[in-house]
């Protein structure tokens, strides 16, 4: 088994299967959307229509690219503001169509460059959580690589997670938190332990539903993790695909209601009360 920072690695190796290369391997028939309708189009999200076992999907993803020149093209995957207005443009489309939604997270996280600031890059992401809490159609989500801070959680508001089992998810990332904590970013590899940032531990504090198996890491054999991902996926469309909308939006907020809480039992107060 990997440690923590292990997994950091692998989650970001640059030979990891990207959201593009997942789409053209299970949706041939994928056809992508282009532009959010206020500013223009973001390359770090790629979204579009598609069908897996005859049922029509749409499918948003962060991408990070593959070469050198198509990273760059893709700001490495840190989405500006109009790439989550694309986003929850084409998640309104799908509710208006009745399509199931699929989103794919590989992130750093969004970008924090002075110009996403100006048209609203906070806004834009508190507004898709607030959205995607509503949305009436299934959501169904996977962390491809990195899942990283609010750029991947304004896409990752759905009925069921699933994480592939080298990826990571987490506030931020293992440098920023050893920046943060500790004044020192080279602690990165001690505090990701710490960070609770590996599926195992995700699923164990119940943020995540899933974990899709890797045999060997995707950098290495993607095809072996392709087809648990054909399964995850088909399996999530089967759970969601006929339940009621009003129970469907009820279970997707007390799920994100429930993440964190906990009940602290004093030892004293137990006494008292077995006192009276």
């Amino acid at each position: 088994m990997n440690n923590a920072w292990e997994k950091v690695q692998l989650a970001r190796h640059a030979n990891r299967i990207t959201t593009k290369t997942l789409i053209k391997e299970v949706f041939p028939d994928f056809l992508e959307l282009h532009g959010d309708r206020l500013i223009g189009d973001d390359k770090a999200i790629i979204a579009g229509l598609g069908s897996f076992n005859g049922i029509s999907l749409t499918i948003i993803g962060n991408e990070k690219g593959v070469d050198t020149k198509d990273k760059i093209n893709r700001n490495f995957g840190m989405a500006h503001p109009e790439g989550y207005h694309k986003a929850l443009r084409l998640m309104k489309q799908a509710e208006k169509f009745n399509r199931p939604i699929l989103t794919i997270i590989d992130t750093p996280g969004a970008y924090p460059g002075v110009g996403a600031e100006e048209r609203g890059q906070a806004n834009a992401i508190a507004v898709n959580l607030k959205e995607m809490m509503q949305i009436k159609v299934p959501i169904i989500t996977v962390v491809l690589g990195e899942g990283g801070s609010g750029g991947a959680l304004a896409i990752g508001v759905s009925d069921y997670i699933g994480m592939f089992e080298n990826s990571i998810y987490s506030v931020l990332s293992p440098e920023g938190f050893a920046s943060i904590s500790f004044k020192d970013s080279k602690k990165a590899p001690e505090v990701s332990e710490m960070m609770k940032l590996a599926a195992s531990d995700l699923l164990e504090l119940r943020v995540i539903d899933e974990i899709i198996p890797e045999v060997e890491p995707l950098s290495i054999n993607p095809k072996l993790g392709i087809e648990a991902f054909k399964k995850f996926l088909s399996n999530s469309l089967n759970k969601y695909q006929n339940i009621e909308i009003n129970e469907l939006l009820h279970k997707r907020y007390q799920k994100f209601r429930n993440i964190g809480v906990y009940k602290v039992i004093s030892t004293e107060m137990e006494n008292n009360n077995e006192e009276h």
